[in-house]
């Protein structure tokens, strides 16, 4: 049976809305925390930046028979050319006159890079995960018989294309404007070399994985739920880590224990979207607790603030129970 393009377009559209929700308000850190006006405004501009990537890397994903690790290699790229070219925060020694930035930059900054490795390693991570990998697997958890197919024909690719260009020119120009630390000529290059990287690792992982089938004797994966929690006990870890050196070894570890044990359990025929979705669900809700902690921007009332907290605490798990109960053929 055909499957409607009016379906395709809804799972377009809500992954168009649930990347920015991931990206930027689920932790409730900005002074927009709590206020539905100014969060349903921003996402003009965070729909764009942040849902039209997830898109475009969720249907060249699709379209190349792409595998999770290449699909993290893209959104990696993504978060490199975010944090490190568009808003420039990777290179920042003092963004938006954040309080805490110089706490967060100073234990672990390389002077002739001119990055701290604390910060730059949350903001990429945080975007190839929480920006985009999260909103991709949750989204395609929602309708798992569409989860391997395209959404979008050619007018809607270049769609997302040119509102993604619009927002990053957006995001450059004000931070140009209105941020005293820009990155270098130097460090822009460098940057863009990784995106590149990135890309080319990408490009790889699509050509092995289309050679590379399912493994009987690997035995079935835990059930979801088990997968859940390791993404929420894994999803804590990784944002309590302090801003050291020890930090950041910790940070590579968890990563490389995470992605060791997916790429694993997901050799297994058994393996399935509910799976990726359950794990994305817990890295999630993971995320959403941190909120209960984290200290916004400007003045916002407590009130809001917890409420914006309960909000997507509830959202994120009820998204995640949703995604990994459905049933389809992927």
């Amino acid at each position: 049976m055909k499957t409607p393009d009016s379906w395709r377009l809804a799972m377009a559209a809500g992954l168009l809305v649930l990347a920015p929700m991931c990206a930027e308000y689920v932790t409730g850190y900005d002074d927009s925390t709590g206020d539905p006006l100014v969060l349903a405004a921003g996402l003009l501009i965070f729909s764009p930046l942040y849902g039209a990537p997830a898109l475009l890397i969720r249907e060249a994903a699709r379209r190349l028979g792409m595998p999770w690790p290449g699909i993290l290699a893209l959104t990696a790229a993504f978060g490199v050319l975010q944090a490190g070219v568009i808003d420039q925060s990777m290179f920042s020694e003092g963004y938006r006159d954040i309080p805490y930035w110089e706490e967060m930059v100073r234990p672990t900054y390389v002077a002739p890079l001119g990055l701290a490795a604390y910060t730059t390693l949350s903001f990429v991570a945080g975007h190839a995960i929480w920006s985009f990998g999260v909103p991709i697997a949750l989204t395609e958890g929602l309708s798992p018989r569409l989860s391997r197919t395209p959404w979008l024909r050619t007018p809607g690719l270049v769609t997302a294309a040119v509102l993604y260009l619009a927002a990053a020119a957006f995001v450059l120009r004000e931070h140009l404007r209105t941020e005293p630390d820009h990155a270098s000529a130097a460090q822009i290059t460098g940057s863009l070399a990784v995106v590149a990287l990135l890309v080319l690792v990408a490009l790889i992982s699509a050509a092995r994985g289309r050679r590379r089938p399912a493994l009987p004797g690997e035995g079935a994966p835990p059930r979801p739920i088990v997968v859940a929690a390791a993404g929420l006990v894994a999803g804590l870890v990784f944002n309590f880590l302090p801003s050291t050196w020890a930090g950041v070894a910790a940070g590579l570890a968890v990563i490389a224990l995470c992605a060791a044990a997916a790429a694993r359990l997901a050799r297994s025929p058994e393996w399935s979207v509910r799976h990726a979705a359950a794990l994305a669900a817990g890295a999630l809700t993971a995320r959403a607790a941190v909120g209960f902690f984290a200290v916004p921007l400007g003045e916002v009332a407590p009130v809001a603030k917890y409420a914006h907290n309960i909000a997507f605490l509830a959202g994120a798990v009820l998204l995640g129970v949703l995604a990994s109960r459905r049933r389809g053929t992927a």
